[in-house]
């Protein structure tokens, strides 16, 4: 069987399982999730074991230290991936909500119901973990899922894809609605792009790269960010020490997460206070720093900013940092090279606060928080498909209910019309 073919057939039985899965009750796709999580957690050594052979093939591979830290499972992400799963069984079933109902004159109900969207396919790199997340999300909201992962993953990939595959079944879900395509060819995810017949959206993580490929060429809805420009501004009149704990855990907690702060902008009028302190702290945990004039005049040990700095997704300890005047052109920076993912103020002022949130128009936009807070598990939605920077149907991270769409339901008593 040649890729053609094979994606073809996994996208029939997703099909096919879809129309199933989309009448489970609540109590059976619970009792799954429940039973996944478990097996998981039996086979972690067998995970781990099998990991490490893709941890290898990364370091020949020469994987960057952020891609290598997305590829590793240990016991405490083996660990997450089993209660990730547990909290999505937790949570309430969005199919069949109905989230509005009205009358007409003539006395028809109206209402609008939630129902699931049907098949997805979600490509992605390195995270293994996306695989339990993305399954589980999927089953819970009544979708058939098909997962290409990357070549530097697939022995992690394909053991917990056949542990889920397993439980899922056994426990009563059908045959076919989580599948994985164990072929690491390009050419799969071309093939695989263009089942608009059979496939009803894709979910694209991963590098530039891949996201520019799958969106450029797909004949089905794609939903994706195309890179992760997180900026955190520091605020005149700011609490100056929550500000170095937010920027601090902003970029060196995980830099090589895509919810990382990539910028710093500081206000001119507490830029002498602020910055060496804050850059000293930098640099002792190993952060290079990549700073304006302004920035290099205050600290004269921080390297030249280039006009490429501002727009470049760094995902490892660099940080960029520039000085600006006021409020305005902070905004006006973020607007100009952000990415639309996530944006922070560090501020005591209610009403620029308020500015701010208004004009920063990004996926998830924070008042004296860290951005690495942009997840579906810190949000309380259990997991997340991804992470949406697109304004439409779904924006943010995406769970249960990003993943079903609305259809009208209409009763009447005999209606017709004039």
């Amino acid at each position: 069987m040649d890729i053609k073919e094979l994606l073809l057939d996994k996208a029939l039985k997703a099909k096919k399982s879809a129309r199933i899965l989309a009448g489970v009750s609540s109590r059976v796709k619970n009792e799954a999730l429940m039973a996944m999580a478990d097996g998981l957690m039996d086979a972690a050594e067998v995970l781990k074991s099998e990991n490490k052979k893709d941890l290898e093939y990364g370091k020949e591979k020469g994987l960057s230290s952020a891609m290598m830290d997305r590829l590793e499972l240990t016991d405490k992400r083996i660990s997450g991936m089993a209660s990730g799963l547990k909290e999505i069984a937790a949570l309430p079933d969005p199919v069949g909500e109905i989230t509005r109902m009205w009358k007409r004159p003539n006395g028809l109900q109206i209402g609008k119901i939630r129902v699931p969207i049907g098949v997805i396919g979600i490509i992605y790199e390195s995270r293994p973990n996306v695989t339990a997340d993305a399954a589980g999300l999927c089953l819970k909201s009544g979708n058939a899922i098909i997962l290409r992962g990357g070549s530097e993953a697939i022995n992690s990939n394909t053991t917990i894809a056949d542990i889920l595959v397993k439980s899922a079944v056994t426990a009563g879900l059908p045959e076919g609605c989580i599948q994985l395509v164990e072929v690491t060819d390009r050419q799969a995810v071309m093939e695989m792009i263009k089942l608009d017949k059979y496939i009803d959206m894709i979910v694209a993580r991963g590098g530039h790269s891949l996201i520019k490929a799958v969106t450029e060429n797909a004949t089905i809805p794609v939903a994706r960010h195309s890179a992760g420009l997180c900026h955190t501004y520091v605020d005149t009149g700011a609490d100056l020490d929550m500000a170095r704990e937010i920027c601090f855990n902003a970029k060196v907690q995980r830099p090589g997460v895509c919810n990382a702060m990539e910028t710093m902008l500081v206000h001119h009028d507490i830029a002498t206070d602020f910055l060496p302190g804050m850059i000293k702290r930098l640099h002792d945990a190993e952060v290079e720093v990549r700073g304006c004039a302004k920035t290099r005049e205050i600290c004269s040990d921080v390297m030249e900013a280039t006009e490429e700095d501002w727009e470049t997704e760094y995902l490892e300890l660099v940080l960029s940092v520039k000085v600006v005047k006021d409020i305005d052109e902070a905004i006006d920076h973020i607007m100009t090279y952000g990415s639309l993912h996530s944006d922070a103020i560090v501020t005591n002022d209610y009403s620029r606060a308020n500015k701010f949130l208004n004009q920063v128009d990004s996926a998830a936009v924070y008042v004296n928080a860290s951005t690495r807070f942009t997840d579906g598990n810190e949000f309380g939605l259990g997991a997340e498909l991804g992470i949406s920077t697109q304004k439409l149907h779904s924006r943010g991270p995406m769970g249960l209910e990003d993943l079903t769409s609305q259809k009208y339901i209409i009763f009447g008593n005999g209606q017709i019309r004039e």
